[in-house]
């Protein structure tokens, strides 16, 4: 056997998008203010996950405002509606499109008084990039400036929405039932290479294909599945998390190995769009999906490098060089 030995894996995994086998709800506000901004106010909370850049993307898309234009508001839930925790990949589906009806509705809400004010059908409106038009005519106005004409009549362009993800707990006989009203599907590849006389394994690349729904954020998304590819790399080879009786014996960072940009190979992403029927933007999600496939990947690719299976993660030299011994004796007791 050659000191250096490589290999290729593949894993594919789905995932049920927001709460599992309940309800799933949120809400939020949205206005069209003075200066032709907009206001959006819901519960949600940002983790790092990028959802307020999110949001700001689907306000301005459905209100014909520019992104820099759209105000998150405060998240208290003393003062706004609720949107309920940021986990389960729910954020987009639930709080996205809870943003993308109120802003429906704020839009009517503006698009009826103009339409009466300018005398045309109100389906011949459009308004984009802080500007509303009517189709087939000259008449055009800044966001400003038809949010200014609104108010002048009395009303003033607010919305509410309101999205809910429907799931039932599975049947404790035969097992059927709907946990999740939307799912993702994704698959990944995972070259390695393995020193069989150290045990180190080294990842040189993984190819990531992921179903996302609509990707609002296609930069976004890739951020995700880098993000979550790096974290399976760190539970595939690396974060060994002990414990004993139910309490941590792992004494700190000094022994749980966490992976650096050092341990990150080239990670390719491929963004599959295959929009959900349910959701009004078509978006379903992709944090935690992204972290799925990786670890059986890269263990099925330390099995087509050296022929024996880790069954027990993380893949450290110990257990890789334990494993080609087995294997070794194994072989040889089959000669």
């Amino acid at each position: 056997m050659k000191r250096k030995m490589r290999g290729r894996g593949v894993a594919a995994s789905w995932y049920g998008i927001a709460r599992t086998a309940t309800i799933d709800r949120a809400g939020a506000w949205a206005e069209l203010d003075d200066g032709g901004t907009a206001k959006v106010l819901t519960g949600v909370t940002e983790i790092g996950e990028g959802i307020l850049t999110l949001l700001s993307q689907v306000a301005a898309e459905e209100l014909g405002v520019k992104p820099e234009q759209v105000t998150i508001g405060d998240n208290d839930t003393a003062r706004s509606p609720e949107a309920a925790h940021a986990g389960a990949t729910r954020q987009t589906y639930m709080i996205g499109n809870s943003v993308a009806l109120a802003c429906r509705e704020a839009k009517a809400r503006l698009f009826d008084e103009i339409a009466q004010a300018w005398e045309v059908p109100v389906e011949d409106l459009r308004s984009f990039d802080g500007f509303l038009w009517a189709e087939s005519t000259n008449k055009r106005i800044t966001m400003e400036e038809a949010v200014a004409l609104c108010k002048k009549r009395g009303v003033v362009p607010v919305g509410s929405g309101s999205f809910t993800a429907h799931g039932t707990g599975l049947d404790p006989v035969d097992g059927h039932g709907s946990p999740w009203q939307a799912y993702v599907f994704g698959t990944q590849v995972a070259e390695v290479e393995v020193d069989t006389i150290t045990g180190e394994v080294q990842v040189l690349g993984i190819w990531a294909a992921h179903d996302v729904g609509r990707a609002i954020n296609p930069r976004g998304v890739e951020g995700q599945i880098e993000g979550g590819v790096v974290q399976g790399l760190g539970q595939a080879l690396m974060e060994d998390y002990q414990t004993s009786e139910g309490h941590p014996v792992t004494h700190g960072f000094a022994k749980y190995i966490l992976p650096t940009s050092l341990d990150v190979p080239q990670i390719n992403s491929v963004i599959v769009e295959d929009p959900d029927p349910l959701s009004p933007l078509g978006a379903k999600g992709i944090g935690e999906p992204s972290l799925i496939p990786t670890a059986p990947a890269v263990m099925n690719a330390i099995y087509d490098a050296i022929g024996a299976r880790i069954r027990d993660l993380p893949a450290t030299p110990e257990r890789v060089l334990a494993a080609l011994h087995e294997k070794r004796r194994a072989d040889a007791q089959t000669a």
